[in-house]
């Protein structure tokens, strides 16, 4: 009995690297850059692709290849990118000891997510299953958090598993919205608390500019972390809500001449001309949601990727948590259906968060030369009624796409015999 509980707990062995040639021959090939090959090749060596092309008129020469997958009538994508997750830092939300996503106290730019980052989560699995591939997985807590990384979603240990170490520093933005009702004290002491901690901040970053023009004997954990925000190699992530709170974020990050991206931002369509102005971008998060305000239109959460998008801010759509990521997919999917095109959807979870991450130079599209970090569907991957996996790849590697889920549909369909 104890043999088959450890059996079932198991996750997924991760693949070993393929040196093999493979050409995927037939699918409708949506490149996540807006362009989509009704029938196309592409050819996988050594873990990149050496091409994606229309494949009308094509005859493959079989010695060039050690495999060719035929793989007509289904949908070949990018894979998924999930920005601002806790994947592989929280496991059972209500366990506390399984949840590594934040720490106490209220400054720590100094805590990073990669070296917490957990490979045997049970919650990757299930993820993977609908074409998410790759997250950012981001700190939470406090005012300052900490540091984010990139990280793919097949590997033994973290240090096989990350893609980009340490791409920005988080910060929770006080709020600026007063709640409904409030008596004059709960205001004036809501506006007390909010100074308090934009003073806290300010304080910090002033001596993270100072800290980063020396080179001291003595480093400091959390000024040394704050370094790459003035060099440009780390972005400014910045949680906020409310109309306020954005324009006190980018008035900040104008100071300090920041890297700055917005996350959350359910205001943002008031303020598309100055996020444009000032070139920020936008990660939405989770457009099936009610709206932030009373009296604003019922499906504002749905269209407010095109309010963006229409005018030119940069956008990317993702979810909150860790297990919610398995609907990545779905939100941009909804976003399809106010005003969006499909091609645009997908790029706001495929190419657009790889560029606002740094990373587009080698996935977040299907274009030669980059990781072969892909999926193939039986139908429309933004659709829930579509998207079923047949394969996916990270890297080249072909990925065993079961998880703990099917076991258990398999487990109880024996039993049951529905």
């Amino acid at each position: 009995m104890l043999l088959g509980l450890t059996a079932t707990a198991q996750r997924p062995v991760p693949a070993s690297k393929n040196t093999k040639r493979i050409l995927l021959l037939g699918a409708t090939a949506h490149i996540g850059n807006g362009q989509v090959i009704p029938m196309s090749a592409i050819g996988i060596t050594e873990g990149k692709l050496s091409f994606v092309m229309d494949a009308k008129g094509y005859k493959p020469d079989p010695k060039a290849f050690d495999t060719i997958i035929y793989v007509h009538d289904l949908h070949a994508y990018p894979g998924f990118i999930s920005m601002n997750s806790n994947l592989g830092l929280s496991d059972f939300e209500l366990i506390r000891v399984t949840n590594d996503f934040r720490e106490s106290g209220n400054m720590n730019p100094s805590a990073r997510t990669l070296i917490a980052y957990n490979t045997d989560s049970r919650v990757i699995p299930t993820v993977r299953d609908n074409g998410v591939l790759m997250a950012q997985v981001a700190p939470q807590g406090g005012l300052l958090s900490g540091t984010s990384s990139v990280m793919q979603l097949d590997a033994w240990n973290w240090e096989d598993a990350v893609l980009k170490t340490d791409d920005g520093v988080w910060v929770n933005w006080p709020s600026m919205r007063l709640p409904r009702l409030a008596t004059a004290e709960a205001e004036t002491e809501q506006k007390d608390k909010n100074e308090k901690a934009l003073l806290t901040l300010y304080k910090q970053m002033d001596d993270a500019v100072a800290y980063s023009k020396t080179n001291p004997t003595v480093k400091n954990q959390n000024l040394e972390a704050m370094k790459g925000l003035f060099d440009g190699s780390k972005n400014f992530y910045v949680r906020c809500e409310f109309a306020r709170e954005i324009i006190e974020a980018i008035n900040f990050s104008d100071k300090y001449k920041l890297k700055l991206v917005i996350v959350g931002g359910k205001d943002s369509w008031r303020l598309t001309e100055l996020l444009k102005e000032k070139n920020v971008s936008v990660v939405i998060t989770r457009t099936h949601a009610l709206p932030y305000r009373e009296d604003d239109d019922v499906d504002l959460p749905y269209k407010l990727p095109y309010l963006l998008m229409s005018v030119g801010v940069t956008v990317a759509i993702t979810d909150d948590g860790f297990w919610q990521q398995r609907n990545l997919a779905f939100q941009a999917g909804t976003a399809a259906g106010y005003g969006l095109s499909k091609e645009e959807a997908l790029q706001c979870i495929t190419l657009t968060p790889a560029r606002i991450l740094g990373i587009d130079k080698f996935c977040g599209s299907l274009e030669d030369k980059k990781d072969a970090t892909l999926f193939i569907s039986k139908g429309d991957a933004l659709d829930m009624t579509g998207n079923k996996v047949e394969m996916a790849f990270i890297q080249g590697r072909m990925i065993d796409l079961d998880n703990y889920q099917k076991e258990l549909y398999r487990r109880y369909m024996e039993k049951y015999g529905f």
